[in-house]
């Protein structure tokens, strides 16, 4: 079975996710978005008290905040990132993006994320015994994914969707349509009691989401 750890990183209040195979122990990192070294500290402590095997970086999108810590996830456990390809020119043009928001981490501007291994609508993410299921969600960006676990009953959204609210559709490559469009066809669609645990803000669920938020009525 998987569990979800959640942070709060960087100036953005950004949520990064440790899932794990409690069996296995066997985890993925997504949506690293580790600012600073006292963050990215938090992240390694828990790893390790866990006793932890990372196995892979996911992004949901790549946005600056989302990936910030990317890289250095990817050197110190040598796991590959994994994205959408459609989100190749964010992850080129990290640099630029802290200039747009005005924010650079602690310790200087951070290099560009390169997709190590691409992923796509409907592609099964191995985490130990159990999985995660790729679902394409474009609108806040052309390749923003959400992460869908039928047994635990979770869906990571990135950036698509929050409670009461949906993704900013202003910044490269976004689309209101499109986000509207990929949210009712590939979200709304999964069971009502499924845990929305989004990129920004508290947890909600599907059902709720289908109710009361007012972007979807």
């Amino acid at each position: 079975m998987l569990h979800v750890k959640q942070f709060a990183f960087n100036p953005f209040a950004e949520s990064t996710f440790v899932v794990f195979d409690e069996t296995s122990r066997e985890a993925a990192v997504v949506d690293p978005g580790m600012a600073s070294e006292a963050e990215r500290s938090r992240l390694d402590t828990f790893i390790r008290d866990n006793k932890l095997k990372i196995t892979q970086i996911i992004n949901t999108h790549l946005h600056v905040d989302h990936c910030f810590g990317a890289n250095y996830v990817r050197s110190r456990y040598g796991v590959p990132v994994k994205a959408n390809n459609a989100d190749a020119f964010l992850g080129e043009s990290v640099a630029a993006q802290t200039r747009t928001f005005g924010v650079i981490p602690s310790d200087g501007q951070p290099a560009g994320v390169a997709i190590d291994e691409p992923l796509n609508d409907g592609d099964t993410i191995k985490i130990g015994s159990d999985s995660l299921k790729v679902l394409h969600v474009p609108g806040h960006s052309p390749g923003s994914i959400a992460l869908y676990s039928a047994d635990g009953r979770f869906v990571i959204t990135g950036d698509a969707l929050f409670q009461g609210s949906i993704g900013r559709t202003d910044l490269p490559g976004g689309s209101m349509d499109q986000l509207i469009r990929s949210i009712r066809t590939k979200l709304l669609t999964l069971p009502d009691d499924t845990l929305v645990l989004p990129g920004h803000g508290p947890a909600t669920t599907i059902g709720d989401e289908k109710k009361y938020n007012p972007f979807l009525r």
